[in-house]
């Protein structure tokens, strides 16, 4: 049984092969990191936004979901604005921080590359399942079935940490050890959930290597991975949406190969 929600397993998204989004993801970050310009960037993340309304997440799961990029992405272009390359004229300055026109487009740059790499790779994997992704890189791709394997009981474990870090607060509170400074408690507990997960991931690994996971003879496979007409379509499109990205930025000037930084 899929581990998605019945509203996300029904989109048209979900119901494509794991390995064709795999493959959209790793093709769009690729020609996104080979230029820092804002254009491309801007056209790329204009271009999965509307894409982002097939993907079955309504409001709350897709703000929570992402939450993090959205964090992520102004920090990481704030620190290019303020310590980036300097270029162009001098806009603020203050002590050993300066500000110019240059640092500031790339620090824009920035944050709209981190955004258009990051979103469609957390939506796509958000509407995938650790089961179907598995199949798809045994079958598919044809990857090793004990590091598949491996891999997937990984996956189903991380979805248990959560349960267990509010095991472990409740526990302490209960026996009067949680009310330390908020940093000492973080850390604490960070590193008995590290000890509990290393304790359960042995268990785990010497269950499934006495059930014979680990063995060398081919395995079969409950449910077939195709890979057919809409998978195609879905690489199709991550090829067209960085293709008009990259002529866009060719097409305004600001085309600006990474390379020739160095």
């Amino acid at each position: 049984m899929s581990a998605l929600l019945p509203e996300i397993r029904d989109s048209a998204i979900a119901r494509v092969n794991p390995v064709a989004k795999l493959a959209v993801a790793v093709f769009l970050s690729v020609t996104l990191l080979l230029s820092i310009d804002v254009v491309s960037a801007a056209v790329a993340l204009l271009l999965v936004g509307i894409l982002l309304f097939w993907s079955g997440l309504d409001a709350r799961q897709f703000w929570m979901r992402t939450a993090p990029l959205w964090l992520a992405a102004p920090f990481a272009g704030l620190t290019t604005v303020l310590y980036g390359e300097d270029s162009g004229a001098l806009l603020w300055e203050w002590g050993p921080v300066t500000v110019t026109e240059g640092s500031l487009t790339l620090g824009v740059a920035i944050t709209l590359r981190v955004l258009a790499i990051g979103l469609p790779s957390i939506v796509l994997f958000a509407t995938t399942d650790p089961t179907d992704l598995a199949d798809g890189l045994a079958q598919v791709l044809r990857l090793p079935a004990r590091f598949v394997l491996g891999g997937l009981a990984g996956m189903r474990m991380i979805g248990l940490f959560l349960d267990d870090w509010r095991a472990l607060g409740q526990a302490r509170r209960a026996r009067g050890v949680g009310d330390a400074h908020v940093l000492v408690r973080l850390g604490t507990q960070a590193f008995a959930l590290l000890v509990l997960a290393i304790r359960r991931g042995s268990k785990l690994a010497t269950a499934m290597e006495a059930k014979g996971f680990g063995s060398d003879i081919p395995r079969t496979w409950a449910r077939p991975s195709r890979f057919g007409v809409a998978e195609a379509v879905v690489i199709l499109i991550g090829i067209v949406i960085a293709t008009v990205s990259v002529a866009a930025a060719v097409a305004a000037g600001t085309w600006n190969f990474i390379l020739d930084r160095a």
